[in-house]
């Protein structure tokens, strides 16, 4: 199996570890959490949940497969005096240092990964857990963009790659300086259910350019039906889906899907 392909490196690790700070995961998830400890945060990035949880109290431990996100969430734990448990690993290769009531995946599933090894993030993610533990994993719809739903047919696929967008994404860090970030579609196979993409970085300060990076990213789509069964292969108990980060039933409108696992 090849390593993930990520594009949470360098000038996008900061990016996300300064802009990307809120929503309604963190009290959404951290519900679950509060009622099932130790908890483990799969793929925590900056650390985005996991800090706030951490600010609680709340017994959390934080993996991702990139080593800056990782050196980006201790530096802001140790901002506040924390020091949370973070190792580094891709989640099909999962070996974490203890059991967990609760497992949190937000938004990394089929991130740079294979068929394989999402269906053995799963399993591992399983393993994970204590007898009677919680998996809380959401996924994005394939059909939640229209434009990129777009892209899935023969005609869509013919005007691959999309050029850059003229105007990218700004904001201004706390130093001052100035990050821009641009976003295009290289190819996609319905087959395979995946879309590759590539995202540019830049940062600036008074006008003059400081850096530049792109990085390349594949998106493994998965229908809800889907990752029903592969979450029962895996060996989960029971499998509920949620709309969004709510208690109801999902929608064809729903953009995201939580899906609640539970280990027998």
């Amino acid at each position: 199996m090849h390593a993930p392909r990520s594009w949470h490196h360098g000038l996008i690790a900061e990016w996300w570890a300064i802009f990307n700070t809120g929503g309604p995961e963190i009290d959404y998830y951290g519900e679950f959490v509060r009622r099932g400890q130790p908890a483990l945060d799969a793929g925590c990035g900056a650390g985005r949940l996991l800090l706030p949880w951490l600010r609680d109290g709340l017994d959390v431990d934080g993996c991702d497969v990139s080593p800056d996100m990782i050196e980006h969430c201790r530096a802001a734990a140790a901002a506040d005096d924390l020091e949370p448990r973070l190792f580094m690993q891709a989640l099909h290769q999962l070996e974490p240092p203890r059991r967990y009531r609760t497992v949190v995946a937000c938004g990394v599933l089929g991130l740079g990964s294979t068929r394989a090894q999402d269906e053995e993030a799963v399993r591992r993610l399983h393993a994970a857990l204590e007898p009677g533990g919680t998996l809380l994993l959401d996924n994005e719809v394939p059909y939640s963009s229209a434009a990129r739903w777009q892209r899935w047919t023969a005609e869509g696929r013919a005007a691959l790659p999309t050029a850059w967008p003229d105007e990218p994404v700004r904001k201004t860090a706390p130093d001052g300086r100035e990050f821009t970030l641009r976003s295009r579609t290289l190819a996609v196979d319905p087959l395979d259910q995946c879309i590759h993409m590539e995202m540019r970085a830049e940062t600036w300060r008074d006008g003059r350019a400081l850096a530049v990076e792109e990085r390349e990213l594949s998106m493994r789509m998965w229908f809800r039906d889907e990752l029903v069964l592969m979450l029962r292969c895996a060996g989960f108990a029971s499998v509920g889906v949620r709309g969004g980060f709510t208690s109801r039933a999902p929608t064809p409108d729903d953009d995201t899907l939580v899906f609640v696992a539970q280990r027998a």
